[in-house]
């Protein structure tokens, strides 16, 4: 697997993020997005993700409908 995986009770956090660190705040940010009932299948998140206001930079949110 070339990513590491992060479940939560909604949808799963897909982070291509290798030997990069991520911040901690950035992580809890991203899991507080996956829980939210409109994600759809999965978050994506890039290397450059950082600490956003609202949502996380560096990843991909796609939502139901």
């Amino acid at each position: 697997m070339n990513y590491e995986l992060l479940t939560t009770e909604n949808a799963p956090v897909k982070m291509w993020t290798k030997g990069v660190p991520v911040e901690a705040d950035a992580r809890q940010q991203l899991i507080n997005t996956a829980k939210m009932p409109f994600i759809f299948k999965h978050i994506a998140v890039m290397p450059d993700v950082h600490l956003g206001k609202g949502s996380t930079i560096g990843s991909v949110i796609p939502t139901k409908g």
